[in-house]
């Protein structure tokens, strides 16, 4: 096994290591505090009237995925649902890049690095072997 090769499974990993806490984060919010992921909900998405159920139920489909994503399963399917996922909320958002500067709004400009992050994840998942539950060999 070239350097190479040891080397890009180890970035592949702390990439996915790092995604996976900031969707976790995210998942963790809406059992904690369903009341801010309805904010969002209506705010950035445009759906009201969830109730609590609804974020638990939310949460739970999403924290499935997002496990299945750190552990490297079914990659094709999980990587993509992560990517949509985040690639929706970057895009919902988009008001909030035309003014940097106002309320907080430049906290969602980390959203596009996290993109590229998804987007790389899914393109490379052939190689994102370590710690994977389906390594595919190269």
């Amino acid at each position: 096994m070239s350097l190479e090769s040891r080397k890009l499974p180890l970035a592949l990993l702390l990439l996915r290591l790092s995604v996976f806490l900031v969707m976790l984060m995210w998942t963790i919010d809406k059992f904690l505090n369903p009341d801010h992921a309805a904010a969002v909900f209506d705010r950035f998405y445009f759906i009201s009237g969830l109730d609590t159920v609804a974020f638990y139920i939310i949460g739970a489909i999403q924290l499935a995925i997002v496990v299945g994503f750190v552990i490297g399963f079914q990659k094709k399917i999980t990587y993509l649902l992560v990517l949509v996922m985040h690639a929706i909320s970057t895009f919902s958002t988009f008001e909030a890049y035309f003014n940097p500067y106002d309320k907080g709004n430049l906290l969602f400009f980390a959203a596009w690095p996290m993109l590229a992050a998804c987007f790389t994840l899914y393109y490379l998942r052939d190689w994102d072997t370590k710690w994977t539950i389906d390594p595919t060999t190269r």
